[in-house]
């Protein structure tokens, strides 16, 4: 399967590594390329810069979003703060996204105040609805977004039973991503709403 992962940060790389690990080909998406293989320094929480990483991972292809997912046309992760998604998203422009299949990780976190921070979107609303009413065509899958990083590509890290929650609007696509998150470790089990 063909796979743009839509962010370069720890989220980003996290996805990225499993999905490669799953042998899946990878693209990653960035604004600007270049500039992003220029980020060689590891950031406050110790997550490498995307230079670095890309040259420790050369099967991932770093492009602009929007080439991004031209190329990784079978799935879409959104790895991103929530808040910059639908300008992201925009950017990448709905003929491109068509109704292709995403999987939101994205949590619409507001550091504007500082630490900690709010949710910019919550209670009688929800990013992942802003998304789907912004693309109606777009199959939106909200998942993952209630782990860290580390947990995302390696559940086994927590013994037992896994849970995890499956939200959209479209019963085929949340069987798909139901089904690529249980080759995580073949142990999830999952709750669609």
């Amino acid at each position: 399967m063909k796979v743009a992962v839509i962010g370069t940060g720890a989220v980003g790389q996290a996805m990225s590594k499993k999905f490669l690990e799953l042998g899946h080909k990878v693209f990653m998406g960035t604004r600007d390329p270049q500039q992003s293989m220029n980020r060689k320094d590891s950031d406050q929480w110790g997550t490498p810069g995307i230079g670095a990483w890309i040259e420790d991972h050369p099967q991932v292809q770093l492009k602009s979003f929007k080439e991004s997912v031209k190329s990784g046309s079978d799935l879409i992760i959104f790895a991103m703060n929530g808040m910059a998604a639908l300008d992201v998203l925009k950017k990448i422009g709905s003929e491109i996204l068509g109704d292709k299949l995403m999987i939101d990780i994205s949590n619409p976190l507001d550091f504007s105040q500082g630490f900690p921070p709010t949710l910019s979107v919550c209670n009688t609303e929800s990013l992942g609805e802003q998304i789907q009413e912004a693309f109606p065509k777009l199959k939106v899958v909200k998942a993952l977004n209630t782990l860290s990083h580390p947990l995302m590509g390696n559940p086994g890290a927590i013994e037992g039973d896994h849970n995890l929650f499956i939200c959209g609007n479209d019963a085929a696509a949340k069987e798909k991503v139901t089904g690529l998150l249980g080759d995580f470790d073949g142990k999830r089990k999952t709750s669609s709403i």
